[in-house]
């Protein structure tokens, strides 16, 4: 009779502990996504703020970069978030200091020192950059569902990772002096 309370004792008590064990490594996989997210738009905004933004190739280079890859693999621990994800944006700075998606942006980074040059505040005058990590590649920017690695713990799977954003001062963007510009 011993042996069946013990058994009895141990299932239920393991059981909680496990929930318990199982939850604390949810929690900390859910913040380790939430630091990822933002330190995934920090790069990307960083490495968009020097990389020509009407090449294709190094766009696409710097998207994987920015996850810490060199193709489109998915990244350990965080498969939902990929390349697809980042939304790079342009922006514009009025003079009443608001900053606006850039709405007839340059071709390329010698036009942008053009139009910068005529106009500062334009809105043709690419001076920031924005990376967000948004769950769908247009229209609004919504966050990106959580994905539980287990799904045994109550209520994770309804979580989603709250929109990681970046923004930067515009620097190069890609323009070398002296070489052949698209003017």
């Amino acid at each position: 009779m011993a042996r069946g309370v013990i058994s009895v004792e141990l299932a239920l008590v393991l059981g909680i502990f496990l929930l318990f064990v199982i939850g604390t490594m949810e929690c900390a996989r859910l913040v380790f996504v939430v630091s990822t997210a933002q330190d995934v738009t920090r790069r990307a905004a960083r490495a968009a703020a020097l990389t020509d933004f009407s090449d294709a190739g190094a766009m696409t280079t710097l998207r994987y970069r920015a996850l810490f890859r060199e193709s489109a693999e998915a990244l350990p621990l965080v498969p939902e978030l990929t390349a697809d994800h980042l939304r790079i944006e342009y922006l514009s700075l009025s003079a009443n200091g608001v900053l606006a998606p850039v709405i007839a942006g340059p071709v390329c980074p010698a036009q942008n020192v053009v139009n910068c040059t005529i106009d500062a505040n334009g809105t043709s005058c690419i001076r920031f950059v924005r990376v967000r990590i948004c769950a769908a590649a247009s229209g609004a920017c919504t966050p990106l569902p959580y994905a539980s690695l287990t799904g045994i713990v109550p209520g994770m799977s309804a979580l989603a990772v709250p929109i990681a954003s970046t923004v930067v001062k515009a620097e190069t963007l890609g323009f070398q002096p002296g070489t052949s510009s698209c003017l």
